[in-house]
Protein backbone atom coordinates (compact mmCIF):
# COMPACT_ATOMS: atom_id res chain seq x y z
CA UNK A 1 0.00 0.00 0.00
CA UNK A 2 1.37 3.42 -1.46
CA UNK A 3 1.37 6.99 0.96
CA UNK A 4 0.58 8.50 -2.51
CA UNK A 5 -2.66 6.01 -2.07
CA UNK A 6 -3.97 8.70 0.75
CA UNK A 7 -3.71 11.95 -1.25
CA UNK A 8 -6.18 14.10 -1.76
CA UNK A 9 -5.93 18.02 -3.43
CA UNK A 10 -6.61 20.59 -1.00
CA UNK A 11 -6.62 24.30 -1.45
CA UNK A 12 -4.93 26.09 1.39
CA UNK A 13 -7.78 28.66 1.57
CA UNK A 14 -9.82 25.85 3.20
CA UNK A 15 -7.65 25.41 6.28
CA UNK A 16 -9.19 26.57 9.43
CA UNK A 17 -7.35 29.28 10.88
CA UNK A 18 -9.24 29.83 13.98
CA UNK A 19 -12.27 28.42 15.54
CA UNK A 20 -15.99 29.53 14.81
CA UNK A 21 -17.63 31.05 18.10
CA UNK A 22 -19.98 28.30 18.76
CA UNK A 23 -18.16 24.92 18.46
CA UNK A 24 -21.48 23.38 17.40
CA UNK A 25 -21.96 25.41 14.45
CA UNK A 26 -19.45 23.61 12.94
CA UNK A 27 -20.54 21.56 9.84
CA UNK A 28 -20.80 17.95 9.55
CA UNK A 29 -20.51 15.44 7.32
CA UNK A 30 -22.11 12.07 7.66
CA UNK A 31 -20.29 9.25 6.02
CA UNK A 32 -21.97 5.62 5.94
CA UNK A 33 -19.04 3.38 5.62
CA UNK A 34 -21.21 0.31 3.89
CA UNK A 35 -22.24 2.31 1.12
CA UNK A 36 -20.39 5.42 0.60
CA UNK A 37 -23.59 7.71 0.78
CA UNK A 38 -23.14 11.26 2.67
CA UNK A 39 -25.46 13.98 4.36
CA UNK A 40 -24.43 17.42 5.39
CA UNK A 41 -25.75 18.51 8.92
CA UNK A 42 -24.14 21.05 11.45
CA UNK A 43 -22.21 19.43 14.95
CA UNK A 44 -25.16 20.24 17.05
CA UNK A 45 -27.29 17.60 15.07
CA UNK A 46 -25.18 14.70 16.17
CA UNK A 47 -27.98 14.39 19.04
CA UNK A 48 -30.07 13.17 16.28
CA UNK A 49 -27.52 10.94 15.14
CA UNK A 50 -26.61 9.13 18.17
CA UNK A 51 -29.25 6.14 19.76
CA UNK A 52 -30.46 5.41 23.25
CA UNK A 53 -27.81 2.70 24.36
CA UNK A 54 -24.93 4.22 22.22
CA UNK A 55 -21.78 5.05 24.69
CA UNK A 56 -19.27 7.83 23.41
CA UNK A 57 -15.97 7.71 24.05
CA UNK A 58 -14.07 10.91 24.89
CA UNK A 59 -10.13 11.41 25.43
CA UNK A 60 -9.80 13.85 28.55
CA UNK A 61 -6.82 14.57 27.89
CA UNK A 62 -5.69 18.88 28.33
CA UNK A 63 -2.61 20.37 25.86
CA UNK A 64 0.24 22.30 27.92
CA UNK A 65 0.76 25.46 26.71
CA UNK A 66 4.15 23.26 25.73
CA UNK A 67 5.81 26.08 23.99
CA UNK A 68 8.40 28.40 25.86
CA UNK A 69 10.52 31.21 23.47
CA UNK A 70 14.10 32.11 25.09
CA UNK A 71 17.33 32.69 25.31
CA UNK A 72 20.82 30.95 25.42
CA UNK A 73 22.56 31.90 28.97
CA UNK A 74 25.52 33.60 28.13
CA UNK A 75 25.33 34.08 23.98
CA UNK A 76 21.80 35.36 24.56
CA UNK A 77 20.64 33.34 21.37
CA UNK A 78 16.97 33.00 20.67
CA UNK A 79 15.59 29.35 21.29
CA UNK A 80 12.50 28.12 20.77
CA UNK A 81 11.65 24.49 23.23
CA UNK A 82 8.70 22.23 22.29
CA UNK A 83 7.95 20.18 25.83
CA UNK A 84 6.72 16.14 24.16
CA UNK A 85 6.36 14.75 27.46
CA UNK A 86 7.89 14.26 31.12
CA UNK A 87 9.79 11.86 31.98
CA UNK A 88 10.65 12.21 36.00
CA UNK A 89 10.08 15.07 38.09
CA UNK A 90 11.16 18.61 36.33
CA UNK A 91 12.87 16.54 33.18
CA UNK A 92 11.43 16.40 30.17
CA UNK A 93 12.00 15.56 26.52
CA UNK A 94 11.71 18.32 24.11
CA UNK A 95 12.29 19.49 20.72
CA UNK A 96 14.71 22.58 19.98
CA UNK A 97 14.87 25.01 17.48
CA UNK A 98 17.40 25.76 16.40
CA UNK A 99 18.86 22.29 18.75
CA UNK A 100 22.14 21.57 16.81
CA UNK A 101 24.08 23.74 19.02
CA UNK A 102 22.11 22.43 22.37
CA UNK A 103 25.11 19.99 24.01
CA UNK A 104 24.45 18.56 27.34
CA UNK A 105 25.46 21.49 29.96
CA UNK A 106 24.16 24.27 27.61
CA UNK A 107 21.75 26.37 29.85
CA UNK A 108 18.72 28.42 28.88
CA UNK A 109 16.43 31.45 30.26
CA UNK A 110 12.96 31.61 29.74
CA UNK A 111 10.70 35.18 30.66
CA UNK A 112 12.33 36.86 33.35
CA UNK A 113 14.55 33.96 34.87
CA UNK A 114 11.49 32.60 36.23
CA UNK A 115 12.79 29.50 34.98
CA UNK A 116 16.08 27.95 33.62
CA UNK A 117 16.35 24.53 31.36
CA UNK A 118 19.68 22.20 31.21
CA UNK A 119 20.45 19.97 28.59
CA UNK A 120 20.90 16.89 29.93
CA UNK A 121 21.53 14.33 27.16
CA UNK A 122 20.50 14.22 23.40
CA UNK A 123 18.22 11.41 22.86
CA UNK A 124 15.84 10.20 19.92
CA UNK A 125 15.64 12.27 17.04
CA UNK A 126 17.78 14.54 18.12
CA UNK A 127 15.32 15.66 20.66
CA UNK A 128 16.65 16.31 24.07
CA UNK A 129 16.03 15.76 27.65
CA UNK A 130 16.37 18.82 29.75
CA UNK A 131 16.10 19.74 33.58
CA UNK A 132 14.55 22.41 34.59
CA UNK A 133 15.09 24.85 37.30
CA UNK A 134 12.54 27.37 38.64
CA UNK A 135 10.79 28.50 42.23
CA UNK A 136 6.94 28.04 42.79
CA UNK A 137 5.17 25.75 41.10
CA UNK A 138 6.16 24.73 37.21
CA UNK A 139 2.29 23.87 35.86
CA UNK A 140 2.20 27.61 37.12
CA UNK A 141 4.83 28.96 35.12
CA UNK A 142 4.71 27.47 31.95
CA UNK A 143 0.95 28.67 32.20
CA UNK A 144 2.30 32.15 32.37
CA UNK A 145 5.01 31.51 29.93
CA UNK A 146 3.81 28.93 27.39
CA UNK A 147 2.11 29.41 24.15
CA UNK A 148 -0.37 26.84 22.93
CA UNK A 149 1.52 24.31 20.65
CA UNK A 150 -0.72 24.98 17.43
CA UNK A 151 0.10 22.95 14.35
CA UNK A 152 2.25 24.24 11.54
CA UNK A 153 -0.71 24.51 9.57
CA UNK A 154 -1.99 27.70 11.69
CA UNK A 155 -0.09 30.81 11.30
CA UNK A 156 -3.02 32.90 12.71
CA UNK A 157 -2.31 33.57 16.34
CA UNK A 158 -5.07 32.25 19.46
CA UNK A 159 -6.37 34.84 21.40
CA UNK A 160 -8.09 32.16 24.13
CA UNK A 161 -5.89 29.78 24.68
CA UNK A 162 -9.35 27.68 25.89
CA UNK A 163 -10.28 27.25 22.57
CA UNK A 164 -7.81 24.63 21.83
CA UNK A 165 -8.58 22.55 24.62
CA UNK A 166 -11.90 20.37 25.03
CA UNK A 167 -14.75 22.12 27.74
CA UNK A 168 -13.76 18.41 28.77
CA UNK A 169 -10.32 18.34 29.25
CA UNK A 170 -8.98 17.32 33.01
CA UNK A 171 -5.52 15.51 32.72
CA UNK A 172 -2.43 17.51 31.59
CA UNK A 173 -0.18 16.39 29.24
CA UNK A 174 -0.97 16.92 25.61
CA UNK A 175 1.10 18.27 23.46
CA UNK A 176 -1.81 18.65 20.30
CA UNK A 177 -5.67 18.86 21.53
CA UNK A 178 -7.56 15.97 20.26
CA UNK A 179 -9.51 17.89 18.09
CA UNK A 180 -12.30 15.88 17.25
CA UNK A 181 -13.47 16.61 20.76
CA UNK A 182 -13.25 21.05 20.32
CA UNK A 183 -17.06 20.58 18.58
CA UNK A 184 -18.64 19.95 21.75
CA UNK A 185 -19.84 22.25 24.74
CA UNK A 186 -21.22 21.25 28.22
CA UNK A 187 -24.97 21.76 26.98
CA UNK A 188 -24.53 19.47 23.98
CA UNK A 189 -23.37 16.53 26.29
CA UNK A 190 -25.70 17.42 28.49
CA UNK A 191 -28.32 16.43 24.90
CA UNK A 192 -26.60 13.84 24.67
CA UNK A 193 -26.95 11.86 27.90
CA UNK A 194 -30.33 12.99 28.32
CA UNK A 195 -31.45 10.83 24.82
CA UNK A 196 -29.94 7.94 26.74
CA UNK A 197 -26.50 7.89 25.31
CA UNK A 198 -23.90 7.01 27.98
CA UNK A 199 -20.49 8.76 27.83
CA UNK A 200 -17.03 7.86 29.21
CA UNK A 201 -13.51 8.80 29.32
CA UNK A 202 -9.85 7.51 27.99
CA UNK A 203 -6.85 9.86 28.28
CA UNK A 204 -4.12 9.60 25.43
CA UNK A 205 -1.60 11.91 26.00
CA UNK A 206 -1.20 13.78 22.09
CA UNK A 207 2.17 13.87 20.56
CA UNK A 208 3.94 16.01 17.93
CA UNK A 209 4.20 12.11 15.59
CA UNK A 210 0.26 12.97 15.50
CA UNK A 211 2.00 15.74 12.86
CA UNK A 212 4.74 13.85 11.53
CA UNK A 213 4.23 13.32 7.70
CA UNK A 214 4.82 9.72 6.26
CA UNK A 215 7.66 9.73 4.35
CA UNK A 216 7.96 6.17 2.92
CA UNK A 217 6.89 5.14 -0.04
CA UNK A 218 5.26 1.83 1.22
CA UNK A 219 2.77 2.96 4.66
CA UNK A 220 4.13 -0.41 6.38
CA UNK A 221 7.66 1.08 6.52
CA UNK A 222 6.65 3.79 8.76
CA UNK A 223 7.50 3.94 12.02
CA UNK A 224 4.44 4.91 14.36
CA UNK A 225 4.97 7.26 17.46
CA UNK A 226 4.39 6.64 20.81
CA UNK A 227 1.72 7.63 22.95
CA UNK A 228 1.12 7.19 26.88
CA UNK A 229 -2.76 6.38 27.31
CA UNK A 230 -5.07 5.22 30.09
CA UNK A 231 -8.15 3.31 30.13
CA UNK A 232 -10.22 3.56 33.26
CA UNK A 233 -11.86 0.43 34.47
CA UNK A 234 -15.55 2.43 34.53
CA UNK A 235 -14.67 3.33 31.02
CA UNK A 236 -13.38 -0.22 29.79
CA UNK A 237 -16.89 -2.11 31.98
CA UNK A 238 -18.95 0.67 29.70
CA UNK A 239 -18.14 -0.54 26.57
CA UNK A 240 -18.37 -4.09 27.94
CA UNK A 241 -21.88 -3.72 28.63
CA UNK A 242 -22.95 -1.52 25.63
CA UNK A 243 -21.24 -4.00 23.22
CA UNK A 244 -23.20 -7.13 25.42
CA UNK A 245 -26.53 -4.68 25.33
CA UNK A 246 -26.32 -4.06 20.89
CA UNK A 247 -25.39 -0.69 21.68
CA UNK A 248 -22.64 1.34 19.48
CA UNK A 249 -19.32 1.99 20.77
CA UNK A 250 -19.04 5.89 19.50
CA UNK A 251 -15.10 7.44 19.62
CA UNK A 252 -14.06 10.98 19.32
CA UNK A 253 -11.59 11.31 17.63
CA UNK A 254 -8.29 9.39 16.36
CA UNK A 255 -6.39 9.20 20.00
CA UNK A 256 -9.84 7.72 21.61
CA UNK A 257 -9.54 5.12 18.82
CA UNK A 258 -6.06 3.99 19.31
CA UNK A 259 -6.50 3.56 23.53
CA UNK A 260 -9.51 1.44 22.78
CA UNK A 261 -8.23 -0.90 19.71
CA UNK A 262 -4.68 -0.74 21.37
CA UNK A 263 -6.14 -2.57 24.46
CA UNK A 264 -9.29 -4.78 22.45
CA UNK A 265 -6.83 -5.85 19.92
CA UNK A 266 -5.57 -8.26 23.09
CA UNK A 267 -8.71 -9.23 24.15
CA UNK A 268 -12.41 -8.47 23.17
CA UNK A 269 -13.09 -8.09 26.46
CA UNK A 270 -11.80 -4.82 27.82
CA UNK A 271 -10.10 -4.21 31.38
CA UNK A 272 -8.58 -1.53 32.99
CA UNK A 273 -4.97 -0.65 31.20
CA UNK A 274 -2.23 1.82 31.33
CA UNK A 275 0.73 2.25 28.72
CA UNK A 276 2.29 3.14 26.28
CA UNK A 277 0.86 2.61 22.33
CA UNK A 278 2.47 3.01 18.95
CA UNK A 279 -0.75 1.41 16.90
CA UNK A 280 -0.97 1.97 13.56
CA UNK A 281 -3.96 1.13 11.95
CA UNK A 282 -4.79 1.43 8.11
CA UNK A 283 -7.26 -0.50 5.47
CA UNK A 284 -6.93 -4.33 6.30
CA UNK A 285 -6.47 -3.70 9.68
CA UNK A 286 -9.83 -4.83 11.90
CA UNK A 287 -11.55 -3.09 14.46
CA UNK A 288 -12.02 -4.92 18.01
CA UNK A 289 -13.95 -2.23 19.93
CA UNK A 290 -15.16 1.09 17.95
CA UNK A 291 -18.66 0.61 15.47
CA UNK A 292 -18.51 4.66 14.48
CA UNK A 293 -16.23 7.07 14.62
CA UNK A 294 -16.44 11.42 15.08
CA UNK A 295 -13.20 12.93 13.57
CA UNK A 296 -12.07 15.74 11.98
CA UNK A 297 -10.87 16.20 8.55
CA UNK A 298 -7.24 14.90 8.10
CA UNK A 299 -4.30 16.00 6.33
CA UNK A 300 -3.24 13.93 3.08
CA UNK A 301 -0.89 11.10 3.33
CA UNK A 302 -1.11 11.33 6.87
CA UNK A 303 -1.57 8.18 9.26
CA UNK A 304 -4.87 9.67 10.43
CA UNK A 305 -6.44 9.63 6.95
CA UNK A 306 -5.01 6.17 6.66
CA UNK A 307 -7.25 5.01 10.29
CA UNK A 308 -10.40 7.03 8.58
CA UNK A 309 -9.80 4.56 5.49
CA UNK A 310 -9.17 1.32 7.18
CA UNK A 311 -12.36 1.90 8.76
CA UNK A 312 -14.63 3.81 5.87
CA UNK A 313 -13.15 2.30 3.22
CA UNK A 314 -10.26 4.14 0.97
CA UNK A 315 -12.38 5.16 -2.12
CA UNK A 316 -15.66 6.37 0.30
CA UNK A 317 -13.01 8.20 2.44
CA UNK A 318 -11.22 9.64 -0.44
CA UNK A 319 -14.73 10.21 -2.66
CA UNK A 320 -16.16 12.14 0.73
CA UNK A 321 -12.94 14.06 1.11
CA UNK A 322 -13.24 15.55 -2.19
CA UNK A 323 -16.71 16.08 -2.29
CA UNK A 324 -16.05 18.03 1.15
CA UNK A 325 -13.19 20.36 -0.73
CA UNK A 326 -16.41 20.69 -3.40
CA UNK A 327 -18.46 22.43 -0.86
CA UNK A 328 -16.15 24.38 1.20
CA UNK A 329 -15.54 22.24 4.35
CA UNK A 330 -13.29 23.74 7.00
CA UNK A 331 -10.49 21.34 7.13
CA UNK A 332 -7.93 20.19 9.84
CA UNK A 333 -7.65 21.40 13.89
CA UNK A 334 -10.17 24.24 13.83
CA UNK A 335 -12.09 22.57 10.98
CA UNK A 336 -15.70 20.88 10.34
CA UNK A 337 -16.45 17.29 11.58
CA UNK A 338 -17.34 13.99 9.95
CA UNK A 339 -19.38 11.34 11.75
CA UNK A 340 -18.87 7.74 10.11
CA UNK A 341 -21.12 5.14 11.25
Amino acid sequence: MKRQDFYYDLPPELIAQEPLKDRTTSRLMCLDKNTGETQHKHFYDIVDMLNPGDCLILNDTKVIPARLYGVKEGSGGHIEFLLLHKHKLDEWEVILKPGRKAKPGARFVFGNGELVAEVLEVINDGNRLVKFHYDGVFEEILDKLGEMPLPHYITKKLEDKDRYQTVYAKNSGSAAAPTAGLHFTDELLSKIKEKGVKIGYVTLHVGLGTFRPVKADDILEHKMHSEFYVLPDETAQLVNETKKNGGRVISVGTTATRTLETVGAKNPVLKEETGWTDIFIYPGKEFHVIDALITNFHLPESTLIMLVSALAGRENVLAAYEEAVKEKYRFFSFGDAMFIQ
